[in-house]
This record gives structure tokens, C-alpha cells and sequence, in this order.
């Protein structure tokens, strides 16, 4: 990607819980025939998981990008450092099964040499490639008061496990 130099996913830089929770991220899933849609996201992690970097996102059926998340094996992780903040409300707030969100926010789509879709105005870049997803259980919860609170509607997420495969940070 022109602009951008690869690093190891150990050796990226900066707080994630920052990144995710208070910056923000586009989640950008990619289906098998080119087309792609994006989304803002607060929620998920990385780390080592089965000895390999990975980062977890979590994408809620009626999101459009599910259909993505769920047909396709790629996703991308754009990362902006707080910049962008107006953008990435927009991608959060408005769907792209109505809009073209890209061209309403003037964001450039840029494709990574795996074949997925980043963003020129991004810091950073995870290229990652799906190893496992399934359904948030209601089952599963421990405390009730964060279940009522994150799904009052009971629409649970879809959790997806990404391998990172090649971060790329802005020069």
C-alpha cells in the first residue's frame, strides 16, 4: 500500500484499549465478490490467541457489514488516532444498505495487498483473515446487569476471530 510501511503485529505501538474504547475503529468486511461495506466499532481486543496475533470484533445481525462478516473471510481494522471522529460517526450511525457512507464522508478506500479494504486517512491498518465466529449467548452471561445493559433488545453480537496477517502504519 503506497504510503504506508508493514510492520509485525508485536511491534505496533499505542494503547488499545485508547485505539478501541475512545478513538474508535472502522471494521471494513470484505465479501468473496469484491464488494465490501464498513462500520464503526468501540468494541473488541487483540491479543495472542491459539499462538497467533489476533483481534476479536463483535458485529450485531442487523448490521449490514454482518452480511459481510459472514460471507467473506477478510476484514480490515482501520484505525484514524481520534482524527476522523465526525466520519466515523457517520459509518456508525448510518447504514450502507441505505447510502453510499464512503463518498458521503470523503474517505478514500484503499486496498491492501491481501485483497481487503482499508482507508487512506487511517493511522493504522490490520489486514486480517477470519479463523472463528459465533453467536453471544444469553446463556453464557455471569452478571445479569451487563447482559440488560449491552442487549436490552436481546440482539446479540456475532463475534468473529480474526488472525492479524500484516499491520500497516501511516509514514
Amino acid at each position: 500500500m503506497n504510503g504506508y510501511r508493514t510492520i509485525k503485529p508485536e511491534e505496533l505501538e499505542g494503547n488499545v484499549f485508547k485505539m478501541i474504547g475512545d478513538d474508535w475503529m472502522l471494521v471494513t468486511a470484505s465479501d468473496r465478490d469484491g464488494g465490501y461495506n464498513t462500520m464503526t466499532a468501540s468494541w473488541g481486543g487483540m491479543g495472542i490467541l491459539w499462538g497467533e496475533p489476533v483481534a476479536f470484533v463483535f458485529v450485531r445481525p442487523q448490521r449490514y457489514t454482518h452480511e459481510f462478516t459472514e460471507s467473506g473471510d477478510r476484514v480490515t481494522l482501520s484505525f484514524f488516532g481520534g482524527e476522523c471522529k465526525r466520519e466515523l460517526t457517520y459509518c456508525g450511525t448510518k447504514s450502507g444498505r441505505d447510502r453510499d457512507k464512503i463518498a458521503d464522508t470523503g474517505l478514500t478506500p484503499a486496498a491492501t495487498d491481501e485483497g481487503a479494504v482499508g482507508f487512506e486517512q487511517a493511522k493504522v491498518i490490520l489486514s486480517c483473515r477470519k479463523l472463528y465466529s459465533d453467536k453471544v449467548r444469553e446463556a453464557g452471561f455471569h452478571d445479569e446487569a451487563v447482559r440488560a445493559s449491552a442487549y436490552p433488545g436481546r440482539d446479540y453480537h456475532t463475534v468473529y476471530v480474526y488472525k492479524v496477517e500484516r499491520v500497516y502504519v501511516k509514514e
